[in-house]
């Protein structure tokens, strides 16, 4: 994710944490520097350091349950409205992401019954005024774990909840389907927060409608581009029509051919016809700029691009992009000669022809389905 440091790595998994938090952190300290001085403003940014790593344990329930089924998660980013977890890829059966999403939520359990023991039981109720600096910090992380367990149950994407309904959707009805009418449920819940706010004047309620009515649209959409596309191999989707750079040209070579045609990435091919990597329209004209027009395309392309075979399932090559974010992916043939590239513009191409044709009519022949 874009705007975010890495902090560290755990088990494989980077952990991220993004600039916004960084300003939220140093807003909640001078808010409290402000109204109690210097001590009320370190209790304040120990609270909030405290509630993330709560956060972040939640996020590597997740993560941990994940690896049980052999689903990797390359990093977790945290947000000022809470973290993220990247899986590398939806869990195959509706038992498997129901027990993923549902391990999250069980670790602030484990913690506030952690924090329960340890204060004794709790004083009074009013540990659930979480924001309040008087009552004991133990207890406030008590209180606000119970809270996220609650928040994360709602049942609308990108929350547990959301994830969680629609793995009992989908037993009965389908991956698919289970997600269409999961992310209706989430956009419908998002629709009464953000009038709630509204009306109630609570700006944070409207963010967190429109927070999770993006989250519902963007899962539908995922779930819709995977059905769309399921069946279709690399070759089906490549770009065959490109041109190529050598590794001996220049970035002027390349600025040529941007001008000249449509493209916005360019591979760098070798006399084998062996990809080398892929200089994109930006890189590009940052060497311009930094470098001049006589630099190399080697020193300046992205190397980090893989390729897959003409024959791969469609569905391996956009794990691969999305997960390294990558602007194009080389395609080869048995020789290992690159025949054609597949980009993200030309996916969503792909995936617009194929929602716009006509639905076959079914094969009189009975198929198989796979359980989910």
């Amino acid at each position: 994710m874009g705007w975010s440091l890495p902090i560290g790595v755990v088990k494989g998994t980077v952990i991220r944490v993004h600039i916004t938090f960084l300003l939220f952190l140093a807003w909640i300290g001078v808010v409290a520097f402000v109204r109690g001085g210097q001590g009320a403003a370190l209790q304040s940014v120990v609270y909030i350091v405290l509630l993330f790593l709560c956060v972040l344990l939640h996020e590597f329930g997740h993560v941990f349950a994940a690896r049980r089924y052999g689903i990797q998660t390359p990093e977790i980013t945290l947000l000022p409205i809470g973290g993220v977890a990247h899986l590398e890829r939806v869990p195959e059966k509706p038992t498997q992401e129901l027990v993923v999403a549902l391990a999250g939520p069980a670790v602030n359990i484990a913690i506030a019954a952690l924090l329960f023991l340890v204060l004794g039981g709790l004083a009074s109720e009013a540990g659930t005024e979480v924001a309040n600096p008087g009552v004991s910090l133990l207890e406030r992380l008590l209180w606000v774990n119970l809270f996220l367990v609650a928040f994360n149950l709602i049942p609308a994407f990108p929350m547990d909840g959301g994830r969680v309904l629609r793995a009992i959707l989908a037993h009965r009805l389908g991956y698919a389907r289970g997600t269409q009418i999961a992310s209706r449920v989430g956009q419908a819940l998002a629709f009464v927060f953000g009038l709630w706010g509204l009306l109630g004047g609570n700006p944070l309620l409207m963010f967190i409608a429109f927070f999770v009515y993006m989250g519902a649209a963007s899962e539908a959409h995922a779930v819709q581009m995977r059905q769309v596309l399921r069946g279709l191999l690399a070759a089906d989707v490549m770009i065959t029509r490109f041109e190529s750079l050598r590794p001996g040209s220049q970035v002027e070579d390349a600025v040529q051919c941007l001008i000249t045609t449509t493209q916005h990435e360019f591979p760098v091919v070798d006399g084998m016809g062996h990809l080398r990597g892929v200089l994109t329209r930006d890189d590009m004209i940052r060497a311009l700029r930094d470098r001049g027009p006589e630099t190399s395309v080697m020193e300046v392309m992205r190397s980090d691009i893989p390729v897959v075979r003409d024959r791969q399932p469609l569905e391996g090559a956009l794990r691969l992009m999305q997960e390294k974010r990558l602007p194009a992916i080389g395609v080869t043939d048995a020789s290992g000669r690159l025949v054609g590239l597949i980009t993200p513009e030309n996916v969503g191409e792909m995936m617009m022809v194929q929602t716009a044709r006509p639905q076959r009519r079914p094969s009189p022949v009975p198929r198989i389905r796979p359980f989910l």
